[in-house]
């Protein structure tokens, strides 16, 4: 971070803390004091047992015993907010001041759709949804149990307004609302996840088996993160800690059948007078999938081992963890080379020690979990700290990480074991946030955030350069209620600079000194500063207690990727020689969101439009020759001929949105009929035909589910929680498509029908022992392809005249829960 940014935070921090200040500050170090109350059903006001009760800004859980009462022996004196909830019962969430000495009563409501859902990512402090005019999603573990999935991504790609970049199974990349890439901000538990967000083959880096919940802004959120939110936010967020004084755990299997996947993860967590811990292990092994038209895909397996977990404390004076992650994945890259003859897939092989050949994958090939030529190896490896500390009536959060991606590629068949390509990327990061004190009912969050990383190539083949990053912003943010209108906003300044090193090669592509007799320079060294700022303003306005009104004007800035910036190859999936530009200028984009919610006992509805104005966005454009023709370059990885294209800049303009209804009749409350619709356009403006919408912008899509839910089944004592659904979903035909130059082909329309079963098996006491979870997704095993799938453009079946390799067939999932208690 730059000394002018280091001076503005110093400046800024005392100046709003003054501002803020109150009379007769509370001491510096907070009392620890004790919270009672009591739960009950509010018609009937009978205690409700096994209410979980959490204070997210201090990671401070528990619950209600069986009279509905609960107790908090450790919190520290102030206003906080609380959530409270229970399977069948309305979420509350209410800010309570903790060190009032009353006990604390509240009175649930029978549930129709989960309104009190608390967000934490891009606000200033824990946040209740319907106050936030940023469109947030936020999905819960059920959720995210209740959908067969083969990664992390792949669990969250069916919410309204967001999307998947897929290379086969194991492969995905959020896309919000038709951006996707270093325009998309992945969060770890609040951390920025680093590794090779430029590339599409590169998937991400979190154990799904680790996610409790995960959070998904939808627009510009790098107030609190920096560069790279354009698009959105999603926070893939952890489970918290449990009961003071208890330990318990979990086993988790699931069997898929398509591709025989198995997976399973083993947990244990527990709380002792404050000291609290949880370790997590979790692998998977999946085989070849399948589908109706090409039958098993050759190579698509893969294979996760994973571990992750924290050690702390959590205390009057707020907490202090450990924080551990370390996700390992080998996987098939898949080709899709056939026979013209048959049409089966072929493999190549070692012929000796020099030559290679081609020959048929037989029944043996597609057997097993094993994985051939080409693949790709990747460790991940995050240690970091997470600390809050309450200091009187403020509070102050201190994170600091350490993490390395390692990603290696093995293609060459005579040297199988030997990584053509391996990328080391380390990264520093870190983040401080000040939470000031309320004063006249704003909030203000203060904060710095940046980080240091460092790229190196160590393996034979070169199509980035080695560089080095240093990234630093400051930021404020503040929220008010009015009434019944919600405002919050912000401000960050950011400055990022990137220094790429020179790369010079010798006749058998080895790097050498610069100025060696008969090298060749590959990458030419620059270095360049990327200074910008960021911001957002909202409210959200409450018509009456059922009908909210948002909107919300936000600023966002991306600085260019190493890729666009330095690129000099032919990069894995696609079939252009890209060559960067150093000489491009930094993203700008300003968003425009509006949106109406109304919640009724019989309705839920909402709908949520954008409208995305990106200056200067980066775009690869083909060079053309002194003819007028394609200038073409040879790799001399492969020997092959490609046409160039180089980075460039064009305005664009993205705008949609989505609308949901989800119908829910009472006094029929376990049943639900949830709609949604999700359309974004996406174009580059003053482009010919066939330039001038984005490639990669996902196609129009409509879903529909029919679900069932039962707390209790009459004359059925041993479960309990039945659910029943059974979905559909129609992805609409994509012609608007990036058709210059080959890149992108139309896609067809599909439907795909879903279904879903699952209950609680539970002692006499109502103590769950077990979950099974039952999930058939393309239930008719239609061939489809997604339009986001880049298996879209492996080659053609000579034998059928398709081209590519179709998505997934019919899937049967079963999932196995049991939790476990020590005590």
């Amino acid at each position: 971070m730059s000394r002018s940014l280091l001076l503005s935070a110093c400046l800024l921090v005392p100046a709003l803390a003054e501002a803020q200040s109150v009379p007769n500050p509370a001491p510096r170090a907070a009392a620890a004091v004790t919270v009672t109350g009591r739960v009950v059903d509010q018609s009937t006001q009978q205690p409700v047992p096994g209410v979980t009760l959490l204070f997210p800004d201090l990671k401070q859980g528990t619950a209600t015993d069986t009279d509905g009462r609960f107790s908090f022996q450790n919190l520290p004196r102030g206003r906080f907010l609380v959530q409270i909830r229970s399977l069948g019962y309305g979420t509350l969430v209410r800010t309570v001041d903790t060190g009032s000495g009353q006990p604390l009563d509240f009175a649930l409501s029978p549930a129709v759709t989960e309104l009190g859902q608390v967000v934490v990512t891009g606000v200033s402090a824990s946040t209740e949804l319907r106050r936030s005019p940023v469109p947030t999603t936020v999905l819960d573990k059920d959720e995210l149990n209740q959908h067969a999935s083969s990664n992390v991504i792949d669990a969250i790609a069916h919410t309204p307004g967001v999307s998947q970049i897929t290379t086969g199974a194991a492969i995905s990349k959020p896309v919000i609302r038709g951006l996707s890439s270093n325009r998309v901000i992945t969060l770890n538990n609040g951390a920025k996840q680093e590794g090779q967000q430029w590339g599409d083959e590169h998937g991400i880096e979190i154990d799904e088996y680790s996610i409790d919940r995960a959070e998904i802004i939808k627009g510009p959120g790098s107030l609190l993160y920096g560069s790279d939110g354009m698009a959105g936010v999603v926070n893939f967020v952890a489970p918290d800690p449990v009961d003071n004084g208890r330990v318990l755990g979990s086993v988790a299997a699931n069997y898929q059948t398509n591709n025989h996947l198995q997976g399973y993860s083993l947990m244990n967590a527990g709380n002792l007078n404050g000291f609290n811990w949880l370790v997590r292990g979790s692998g998977k092994v999946a085989g070849d999938y399948r589908n109706r038209y090409d039958g098993q895909v050759y190579n698509s397996g893969f294979q996760e081992l994973n571990g992750s977990g924290y050690v702390g404390l959590n205390k009057s004076w707020g907490y202090s963890h450990l924080t551990v992650s370390s996700f390992n994945q080998e996987l098939g890259l898949i080709e899709g080379a056939r026979d013209s003859a048959t049409g089966r897939f072929v493999q190549e092989y070692a012929v000796g020690n020099d030559a290679v050949g081609n020959r048929l994958v037989d029944r043996d090939g597609f057997r097993g979990y094993g994985l051939d030529v080409p693949r790709q190896q990747i460790n991940h490896l995050r240690i970091g700290t997470d600390n809050n500390f309450i200091l009187g009536q403020s509070r102050l959060t201190v994170n600091v990480g350490w993490q390395q991606n390692l990603r290696r590629e093995f293609g060459d068949v005579l040297a199988a074991d030997e990584p053509s390509l391996y990328f080391q990327l380390r990264t520093l990061d870190y983040a401080a946030r000040y939470f000031l004190p309320e004063l006249g009912g704003w909030n203000t969050t203060v904060g710095v955030s940046g980080m240091r990383q460092e790229n190196q190539n160590l393996g034979a083949e070169f199509l980035i350069p080695a560089y080095q990053l240093f990234d630093g912003g400051v930021f404020g943010v503040t929220k008010r209620t009015f009434g019944r209108l919600d405002v919050s906003g912000g401000l960050r300044l950011d400055q990022r600079r990137i220094t790429a090193d020179a790369l010079w090669l010798n006749e058998q592509e080895e790097p050498v000194p610069g100025g060696t007799p008969n090298a060749e320079q590959k990458f030419a060294a620059f270095q360049n500063t990327y200074r910008n700022w960021s911001g957002s303003l909202g409210g959200a306005f409450s018509i009456t207690d059922d009908l909210v009104l948002k909107a919300n004007v936000s600023r966002g800035f991306r600085a260019p990727n190493i890729a666009e910036l330095g690129s000099n190859g032919v990069h894995e999936g696609t079939t252009r020689y890209e060559i960067g530009n150093p000489g491009l200028q930094a993203e700008t984009s300003l968003q425009s969101d509006l949106g109406l919610s109304l919640n009724t006992e019989h309705v839920t509805f909402s709908v949520d439009g954008f409208d995305n104005r990106i200056q200067h966005f980066i775009f690869p454009r083909r060079i053309s020759n002194v003819a007028g023709g394609d200038s073409t370059r040879v790799n001399p990885e492969d020997g092959e001929e490609y046409r160039v294209f180089l980075y460039g800049q064009s305005p664009a303009n993205l705008y949609g949105g989505e609308v949901t209804v989800d119908l829910h009749p009472h006094p029929l409350d376990w049943l639900h009929f949830e709609n949604s619709f999700s359309m974004v356009r996406s174009r580059r403006l003053g482009q010919s035909e066939g330039e001038k919408w984005l490639p990669f912008t996902p196609a129009d899509r409509v879903q529909s589910e029919l679900r069932v839910n039962f707390r209790k089944v009459p004359g059925l004592s041993a479960v309990a929680n039945v659910y029943a659904r059974a979905g559909l979903e129609h992805n609409f035909a994509q012609r608007r498509i990036f058709g210059a130059f080959d890149t992108e082909t139309p896609t067809d329309a599909y439907t795909l029908v879903n279904l879903g079963a699952g209950t609680d098996f539970v002692t006499s006491k109502g103590r769950t022992v077990a979950s099974v979870l039952l999930s058939v997704n393309n239930v008719f095993d239609v061939a489809y392809q997604n339009h986001l799938s880049r298996l879209k453009y492996t080659d053609v079946n000579n034998v059928t005249g398709r081209q590519g390799v179709f998505n997934q067939g019919r899937n049967v999932s079963l999932k196995l829960l049991v939790p476990l208690s020590f005590n």
